[in-house]
C-alpha cells in the first residue's frame, strides 16, 4: 500500500508488508511477517523472510537472503551471496574514507565476510587489499583497516556465539 511497487515476477504473500515507497521486483520473494517499507528496494532473485524488516534506504538484492529477526536500515546494501539471519548478520558504518562513504559488512552464505563501499563489492580480504591499492600508508587506510579489523572481530563472535545456540 501508500506509493509501493511490486513488478516483474516478484510475489509478496503470507503476512507480509510492502507500503511507504518501497519496491519489490525481478524474481525477489518477501514473504511469512517480513516487512519493506521506507524507501527499501528488494529486488533480483532476492529473499526476504520470517520476521525480518528491510527499510529506510537499504536495499537487498542479487541472491541475498534476509530472515529471522534481522534489521536492515539506513543505506545498508545487502546483496550477492549475503546471509543476514539476525542483527549479527551484518553492520554497516558511515562517515569513513574519503568521501565519508556508508560500507556495509555482511555474512556470506559461505560464512565469510563480505563488504561494499562505494563501487567496491568482494570479501574482507580483498577490501583490505584495495584499500592498500587505493590509499598506501595513508590515515584514511589506516582508518579502513581499523573498520575491518573490528568487523573481522564482531563477524568472528557473532558466528561464534550463532554456532554456540545452533548446538544447543
Amino acid at each position: 500500500y501508500g506509493d509501493a511497487q511490486v513488478s516483474g515476477d516478484a510475489l509478496v504473500y503470507d503476512n507480509a508488508w510492502v507500503y511507504g515507497d518501497a519496491q519489490v521486483s525481478g524474481d525477489a520473494l518477501v514473504y511469512g511477517n517480513a516487512r519493506v517499507y521506507g524507501n527499501a528496494w528488494v529486488y533480483g532473485n532476492a529473499l526476504v523472510c520470517g520476521n525480518a524488516l528491510v527499510y529506510d534506504n537499504a536495499w537487498v538484492y542479487g541472491d541475498a537472503q534476509v530472515s529471522g529477526d534481522a534489521r536492515v536500515c539506513g543505506n545498508a546494501r545487502v546483496y550477492g551471496d549475503a546471509r543476514v539471519c539476525g542483527n549479527g548478520d551484518y553492520a554497516y558504518a558511515h562517515g569513513f574514507g574519503s568521501v565519508n562513504r556508508t560500507t556495509t559488512f555482511f555474512r556470506l552464505k559461505d560464512g565469510g565476510v563480505g563488504v561494499r563501499c562505494g563501487c567496491f563489492y568482494g570479501t574482507l580480504a580483498q577490501f583490505r587489499d584495495k584499500i592498500r591499492e587505493t590509499h598506501g600508508e595513508s590515515a584514511i587506510a589506516e582508518e579502513y583497516l581499523d573498520l575491518a579489523a573490528l568487523m573481522e572481530k564482531r563477524f568472528r563472535r557473532t558466528g561464534n556465539e550463532q554456532k554456540t545456540e545452533e548446538e544447543s
